[in-house]
């Protein structure tokens, strides 16, 4: 009796091994799942069709340093939306808001594949924008209302993924020019030396330098203004202190050029005329990008009082 049990027990396994065996092997995915899923098909699939201006936009990121900080924006943005993945339900459906931002995003890529007459800088700027607003209405349209609304942050981060057109370029670069200009004028008057302004012109003694457009610190501002965006959204919760934050960090873009300008000049003037051409005049960005950097801690420091310590902490479920 024993010797049969045990031939019958070897038996169902040996069948239910090889049932098992039979059987496909197969991926499943959870609902919530599915839907990260089929938006990164979405993704990929847009990424393909925008492959060539976002392969010539990745190309002008490399060699103009004014756009480098593009090459970082769609892994910051990948980080946000996992960061921000458990924060609320997902649903499906046909939305208004889907079908307005798929139709914008529709007709500005006819009209950057029409307008013969544009600039590279406006044809990029405007696929790009074409590929950033589909890749907002797939992610309404696949994740719900109610998670693009959670994400607004995420997605409108997106915006630093479209390389800034010429003209608005060259309102931001006067605009860096004439604020460094008067908070370098400031500073000459702290520092007690005699310095004669003429616009974006200061005459001292020796040497005579303008405030040209190489000098407004184009780069390590928008970098300063990118950092000082992603601190507000995690560190703060009420909208003002994101809006005084992200305000400081406009006013510490001016203030640490306007200290680049000074200090290489009166370098310049009094120690070493070299000065005006060596490395940290060319180079030294990242140098006073530190500075403005440090001018800002001690207003988030202030800013973060009252503020719970575990603010936007990422939640690490998912939907």
């Amino acid at each position: 009796m024993k010797d049969n049990k045990n031939s019958g027990e070897s038996r169902s396994y040996a069948k239910a091994f090889s049932s098992a065996q039979d059987e496909p092997l197969a991926v499943t995915f959870s609902p919530p799942s599915r839907r990260w899923f089929l938006f990164a098909l979405w993704a990929a699939g847009l990424t393909l069709l925008f492959w060539k201006p976002l392969y010539n936009t990745f190309q002008l990121a490399m060699k103009d340093d004014t756009y480098s900080y593009i090459l970082l924006v769609p892994f910051i943005f990948a980080w946000l939306v996992y960061t921000e993945r458990g924060n609320s339900p997902l649903e499906t459906g046909i939305s208004l808001w889907s079908s307005v931002v798929l139709l914008l995003g529709i007709l500005f890529a006819v009209l950057a594949f029409r307008c013969n007459s544009c600039s590279l800088t406006s044809t990029l700027g405007i696929y790009a924008l074409s590929f950033v607003l589909l890749l907002i209405a797939g992610f309404i349209l696949i994740l719900g209302n109610s998670k693009a609304w959670a994400s607004l942050f995420s997605l409108s981060f997106l915006i630093f993924a479209i390389p800034i057109p010429n003209f608005l370029l060259g309102k931001i670069i006067y605009w860096l020019q004439a604020g460094s200009a008067a908070i370098a004028a400031i500073l000459f008057d702290v520092s007690g030396a005699p310095v004669l302004r003429e616009g974006f012109v200061f005459r001292l003694p020796k040497i005579s330098i303008e405030v040209a457009q190489e000098c407004s610190g184009i780069r390590s501002s928008l970098a300063l203004l990118i950092l000082a965006l992603l601190l507000s959204h995690f560190a703060f919760r009420p909208f003002w202190k994101k809006l005084v934050f992200v305000a400081a960090g406009l006013c510490m873009m001016l203030i640490k050029n306007g200290i680049r300008i000074v200090s290489l000049t009166l370098l310049a003037n009094y120690v070493n005329p070299n000065f005006l051409y060596g490395s940290l005049h060319h180079q030294g960005g990242i140098v006073f990008f530190l500075v403005g950097l440090a001018l800002l801690v001690p207003v988030f420091w202030f800013l973060r009082k009252g503020e719970p310590t575990t603010a936007q902490t990422p939640n690490p479920r998912t939907n």
